[in-house]
């Protein structure tokens, strides 16, 4: 198995050293840099398999290391995971808007970070994902972030259509509240079923159904919920 090749940029070198150490343990090749102009230039010349960068940073801070090599034909396509003390909803979807396929909030633990890593690292290796998913009557089309039932548009907010992608890219599965909270709201699993269970209500009400008489969102008690088209379970 080829060892991935993770690149670490972060002015701490306490921070630096730590995760460089955990890494290794992992089975990582790990390259480090202490500011974002270093961490540039590196993933120029190297070419890693993942970025973790700090955002708070002297010289290029990670959010214009993240624009720099999203700017750039020959980076573009390294998965870069963002880790900030910022931990506001609005500051993680910023960090995702600008690019980020992964923003991780301190403080956090080695084996989270390690988890959201591979799951970075399989997201990036896996077949492209489909631009538009049709079931039943049912249309979402992600270039234009717009769903629609039986012809009409529905008014989803970003997390509501969020939602609906991911589940839609995983029909006929059940998945777990725990994926939902790390995927669709990208943070850690604090418990958080009240969020998710608000979310899928408000989901079910727009697409004309409730828990009791579902018709595209299937509660599996107990483990999680599946998306499906009427007339499948």
């Amino acid at each position: 198995m080829v060892q991935p090749t993770v690149l670490v940029v972060d002015d701490d070198p306490v921070i630096l050293k730590l995760l460089q150490v955990n890494f290794e343990l992992e089975g990582f090749r790990v390259l480090t840099a202490g500011d974002g102009r270093e961490g540039v230039d590196t993933a120029r010349a190297e070419h890693p398999d993942v970025v973790i960068s700090d955002i708070m940073m002297p010289n290029v801070n990670g959010l214009e290391l993240l624009a720099q090599l999203k700017s750039s034909p020959e980076t573009e396509n390294i998965p870069v995971v963002l880790l900030s003390a910022k931990a506001q909803e609005a500051d993680v979807q910023d960090g995702l808007d600008r690019g980020a396929d992964d923003y991780v909030t301190k403080p956090f633990s080695a084996d989270q970070l390690d988890a959201r890593i591979r799951a970075v690292l399989r997201r990036a290796h896996s077949a492209p994902e489909p631009e538009r998913i049709e079931l039943g009557g049912l249309v979402i089309d992600r270039s234009t972030r717009v769903a629609e039932l039986e012809g009409e548009a529905l008014e989803l907010s970003r997390r509501e259509f969020d939602l609906l992608w991911y589940l839609a890219r995983r029909a006929g599965t059940v998945v777990t509240k725990r994926e939902l909270v790390g995927e669709v709201w990208r943070q850690p699993y604090g418990g958080a079923d009240r969020t998710v269970d608000v979310h899928l209500s408000w989901l079910r009400r727009k697409l004309g159904e409730t828990a009791a008489e579902p018709k595209y969102l299937h509660t599996v008690r107990g483990v999680g919920v599946k998306l499906v088209a009427p007339g499948h379970s």
